[in-house]
């Protein structure tokens, strides 16, 4: 017998029969807990005033309630129950008492969290970096690390990548001002280093490390913030380290290194996320993969959660509700260890697991989520654990008030208590509909996760993840033997790198496993469905979800409206090009040239046939040329034009090698800028795609495409020089047939290079579509527009771009030239079919 069965026959309330059964949910500390996390939410950048007033307000309430109530209780008890008030009339003034204490008690968690978040953030406004980084001023200060060093992605602006920078949380200890002045303090600080050649020492920093440093100071981008001040610190060198980090800290670096170097050896993937499932180490997780988590709901795997302890500490104890079992299970048993040392072990593992990953706040919350599951482990009693995650909540606001403002802890409370509440719930509702148990669990835990994230989640990225659920249904299973295996090698690395890179190497079969998932899930065409953002967004998504999960029951008695809403769902995300086609009327039967949106730079296609096309730049995003891409159906890709190296027409590259076959990326000859021209190269190699330079004047043919390039000109001794030094002059321009349509491809030209062309190609034929230079800049040469008369002119340009692009005068000049003007950041996407008069252009606004 189980569950209700074991109650009936027992005789007793429910859960004193079986310590196993569930009893009804304890919500008491539930209110304190929110009041707490609510007003120390409100508290941080409000004035010190309101904050006394507020404190001294709830606390008076809070007396005078429960004076009140005693107050009532001894008048109640004084009289004595009335007649035939029987034990109701005798429990009502306890009740009185409980309701009393209740609220009072709500009021004086709002009083303790408001106060702590008022004293902490008094501290982080006061002292002197207030004030210097309100002036920008510069000034001399030893600091103290306090948070691994995170590298920032590369930004593009313009024509130029800019560099990674590392973010560092720190507290300044010792300030010294430009006149001299030094005060010591304790205020937090974020560091952004631009490291250059010493980027593996300032990578390698520990918290608890003492650094000597000069810089700017500036205002946090948003108010309420943790940090008083950016500092951005001078680093053309090595840090300037004065003070070594904590034993503690040295060890957890050491394991940690030595879990880095275990996993040297392995491929890409498994080696960059390894050590994020393990420790939370995403150093090595590049922007493409970093992308591909983020739109599959899987980031939850890169980060320090409670997650990563209860894995460990399920090996120690066994499943749910065994450890009190006379048939114990686990690895406690075999080892010979009673409840009490067992308990006493999974402490210890918990204390290894907060010193590995480093004492921060992200980490106490994941450790105290662990504990929870502790329990929930060793007592199989999910509902008695409510109050649990109600106590780490107020302990965790109180301790740390910026938590309270952490989207981060909101995710993984609101997680938390999914699991404890409704997926039990929902896995009991598909166990009755004949799903087996273990998927039930499986299955109601992922929809009960995303249900209550998701909105948060909308907050943050403006967008639903559709595949989310199936994504961590296929990596849920790979987790476990890929934590477990790098906690082993990480545990073993200092002792015998071989064993842990054998550990390594098997568990990166798991951990590639994952990193699949997320990137074939990624590459749908409808992995993510934009949603409104903020917390209007939120709110719209909650009540839609709130009307699915309230519907579910009844739905379900229709197996043909499940049936149609999942056809839905598959059609939404695969999005089949011809059925997208008919939906959207883009791209047109037959076309033959594409335009994509792609923001402030350039990306276009011409079709090669079915399902293939010449690409010519990628724009400096990968996502929205992936996206475009895929809306063309194009799955082969026999040539990647990128007509020079700048970053709003390179940086794209990883977009278009995504779940395609590349042939080749054919260059131009000028290799500038060459932290550019370096990223192709190495972006290419890693896809085992050749990089190849065009000749000038060559021509070639693919399919329907026939194609010359026009620029740059072969350099011939004592003529101009037309191979010139600039990137943009040096672009490849490519005349281009497809049938009976025309098209010149000018990339970024400048005049003088456009003069060239047209010096070199004076018979130069009248084009159906011109791809107006350099996104619409005011400088073209007259000569050569007037030339090409263009029927059409297409300019891809980024909406509300800080350079005027495109300029007035230019979309003047091809009007009045007699062409017809289209433009990404107006018309988006533009597909090309036809040619002469028959020429019809349609663009994806």
């Amino acid at each position: 017998m189980s569950g209700p069965a074991v109650h009936t026959a027992s005789g007793r309330r429910l859960g004193a029969a079986d310590p196993r059964q569930e009893g009804p949910l304890d919500l008491r500390l539930v209110p304190p807990a929110l009041a707490a996390w609510a007003a120390t939410a409100l508290a941080l950048d409000a004035p010190g005033r309101w904050v006394a007033m507020g404190v001294a307000l709830a606390v008076c309430a809070a007396l005078g309630i429960v004076g009140g109530t005693w107050a009532v209780v001894r008048a109640n008890r004084a009289r004595g129950p009335g007649p035939g008030s029987g034990q109701a009339g005798g429990g009502a003034p306890a009740y009185r008492w409980w309701r009393g204490t209740a609220a009072a008690g709500v009021l004086l968690c709002a009083a303790a969290g408001a106060a702590a978040a008022g004293l902490h953030g008094a501290d982080a406004r006061s002292g002197p970096v207030p004030g210097l980084a309100q002036s920008f001023a510069r000034a001399d200060a030893e600091v103290t690390v306090t948070s691994d060093p995170r590298r920032t992605r590369p930004q593009i602006r313009g024509d130029h990548s800019m560099p990674a920078s590392l973010l560092v949380d720190a507290e300044v200890t010792r300030l010294t001002t430009a006149d001299g002045t030094v005060t010591r303090l304790r205020t937090p600080v974020l560091l952004m280093v631009t490291p250059g050649e010493a980027a593996d020492r300032w990578q390698g920093l520990l918290p608890t490390t003492g650094l000597r440093i000069a810089g700017r100071f500036a205002p946090p981008r948003h108010e309420g913030e943790r940090i008083a001040a950016v500092v951005r610190a001078d680093a053309g060198g090595p840090p300037e380290v004065i003070r070594a980090p904590t034993p503690v800290q040295r060890v957890a670096g050491k394991l940690r290194a030595g879990l880095r170097e275990a996993t040297d050896g392995l491929g890409t993937d498994a080696r960059a996320l390894l050590p994020g499932l393990v420790v939370g180490d995403t150093s090595r997780v590049g922007p493409e993969l970093d992308d591909a988590f983020k739109a599959t709901d899987l980031t939850h795997l890169l980060a320090v959660s409670g997650s990563n302890l209860s894995i460990l500490l399920f090996l120690l104890i066994g499943p749910p509700g065994s450890a009190l079992r006379s048939e114990r299970r686990g690895l406690a048993p075999r080892l010979g260890l009673s409840l009490r040392l067992t308990a006493l072990t999974g402490g210890g593992i918990a204390l290894a697991f907060v010193i590995v990953c480093r004492p921060e706040p992200s980490v106490l919350r994941a450790a105290a989520c662990g504990l929870i599951t502790l329990l929930a482990i060793g007592t199989g009693r999910r509902r008695s654990l409510i109050p649990a995650l109600a106590a780490a909540v107020l302990l965790l606001v109180l301790y740390d008030p910026w938590l309270a403002r952490s989207y981060g802890f909101l995710l993984s409370v609101l997680a938390t208590g999914a699991l404890l509440t409704l997926a039990p719930r929902w896995s009991g509702a598909l166990q009755r509909h004949g799903v087996p148990p273990r998927l039930a669990e499986v299955l109601a835990a992922a929809g009960a996760a995303q249900a209550v994230c998701a909105p948060v989640v909308v907050v943050l990225a403006s967008r639903v993840s559709l595949v989310a659920i199936p994504c961590n249904l296929l990596a849920e299973f790979a987790v476990a033997p890929a934590t477990v295996l790098g906690f082993a090698a990480l545990a073993v690395a200092p002792v015998s790198i071989p064993a842990a890179q054998t550990l390594a190497t098997v568990a990166g079969w798991p951990a590639g496993w994952i990193a699949t998932v997320a990137r074939t899930g990624a590459s749908l065409p409808g992995a993510q469905a934009d949603w409104p953002g903020g917390w209007q967004g939120a709110g719209l998504l909650a009540a839609v979800t709130v009307v699915l999960v309230l519907s579910a029951r009844r739905l379900a008695r229709h197996p043909w409206v499940c049936s149609a809403a999942a056809l839905l769902l598959v059609l939404a995300v695969l999005r089949p090009v011809p059925l997208t086609r008919i939906m959207s009327g883009w791209p047109p039967p037959g076309w033959a040239f594409a335009l994509c949106d792609v923001g402030q730079g350039d990306a276009m296609v011409l079709a090669a046939g079915q399902g293939s096309g010449v690409v010519v730049d990628t724009g400096p995003d990968p996502r929205p040329v992936d996206r475009c891409l895929r809306e063309l159906g194009i799955t082969h890709v026999p040539l990647l034009v990128l007509t020079h190296f700048h970053a709003d027409h390179v940086r794209g590259l990883p977009g278009v090698l995504r779940g395609r076959e590349v042939g080749a990326v054919q260059t131009t000859s000028l290799r500038k800028p060459a932290e550019q021209a370096a990223f192709v190269r190495r972006t290419a190699a890693e896809a085992h795609v050749p990089v190849v330079p065009a000749v000038p004047g060559e021509r070639r043919r693919l399919g329907p495409l026939d194609w010359q390039v026009l620029w740059p000109a072969p350099q011939v001794a004592g003529a101009p020089p037309y191979f010139l030094t600039e990137p943009n002059d040096s672009s490849l321009t490519l005349f281009v047939r497809s049938g009976a349509l025309t098209l010149l491809l000018l990339g970024d030209l400048e005049p003088p290079a456009q003069q060239g062309v047209l010096r070199r190609y004076p018979a130069l034929p009248r084009v159906d579509v011109l791809k107006v230079a350099h996104h619409g800049s005011a400088y073209q040469d007259a000569g050569l527009l007037r030339t090409a008369r263009p029927r059409l002119a297409v300019i891809s340009c980024g909406t509300d771009n800080p350079y005027g692009h495109p300029a007035a005068r230019t979309v003047e000049a091809l009007t009045a030239a007699g062409a017809r003007v289209l433009r990404t950041d107006i018309d988006g996407a533009i597909a090309v079919s036809g040619a002469g008069d028959g020429l019809r252009a349609v663009g994806r606004s």
